[in-house]
């Protein structure tokens, strides 16, 4: 029951589908490593409107129709993060800037022309991959991608020292925690061909190297950095799948 409990809270935070409403969020970061299982979900959900808008229109109107569904299920909670760091990094100069700029409710041209690339591309991708294969691409996309966030915040320090409300929900996932959400993540790959695990390495070195650029610039991490690592991590594995695909 306890694991209920907290899978279902995360659930409450990080999308929007009904759950009971006697939720304890004071447990709220220990639920964060329900984030890979929240991405079953997600992905599930997803790929279940585009099978069923696919036998009725071509791929790339599913592919849409599937993306607006992840968005719809979440209140787009992570590709804000994307846009707020887009902004934040791309106009400010120093962390002070950078941090002020990220807390602006309203997206700036960085923002903007992030979140269009970014929708732009997956669309590419995924409408290019064989149809039968999307719902399971979106599964194991939306799962793997939710565990690089607890990476970064093993790793790094929450970057904002003011009295923020997000500063509640930092919490440092130990090994058993990272085993446990990993096993998670990497569940849906079994539906997959082998060769999709070869994306995990290249997921894994960006994840990196984007943690070294937030520590470089701002000090460790924020939410909005959370939510950017989700959504490149998504977008690497569709990128790496689909070159594998084409040059084997």
């Amino acid at each position: 029951m306890p694991h209920l409990k907290l899978f279902l809270l995360a659930l409450s935070f990080y999308t929007r589908l009904p759950v009971p409403k006697d939720q304890d969020y004071k447990k709220l970061p220990q639920a964060s490593i329900y984030l890979p299982l929240v991405g079953w979900v997600v992905g599930g959900l997803s790929g279940l409107c585009f099978y069923l808008v696919n036998m009725l229109w071509m791929q790339s109107t599913a592919v849409i129709v599937a993306l607006i569904c992840g968005i719809l299920l979440t209140g787009a909670f992570h590709e804000d993060g994307f846009a707020d760091v887009c902004d934040g990094f791309g106009g400010g100069y120093d962390k002070r800037r950078i941090l002020e700029i990220m807390k602006d409710s309203q997206i700036g041209a960085y923002g903007a022309l992030g979140l269009v690339l970014l929708m732009f591309l997956k669309i590419s991708l995924l409408s290019t991959m064989p149809a039968a294969s999307v719902p399971l691409l979106l599964l194991a996309g939306h799962s793997i991608s939710r565990f690089q966030p607890l990476l970064l915040m093993r790793e790094y320090d929450y970057a904002r020292t003011d009295n923020n409300k997000s500063n509640a929900a930092v919490y440092k996932p130990n090994t058993q925690d990272l085993l446990f959400a990993g096993t998670l993540a990497l569940l849906p790959l079994l539906l997959l061909p082998l060769l999709c695990s070869l994306a995990i390495p290249l997921i894994q070195l960006v994840n990196w190297r984007l943690g070294c650029y937030f520590y470089s610039h701002i000090g460790g991490y924020t939410g909005d950095c959370l939510g950017t690592s989700q959504q490149v991590a998504e977008v690497i594995f569709y990128l790496t799948v689909s070159a594998l695909w084409t040059f084997t």
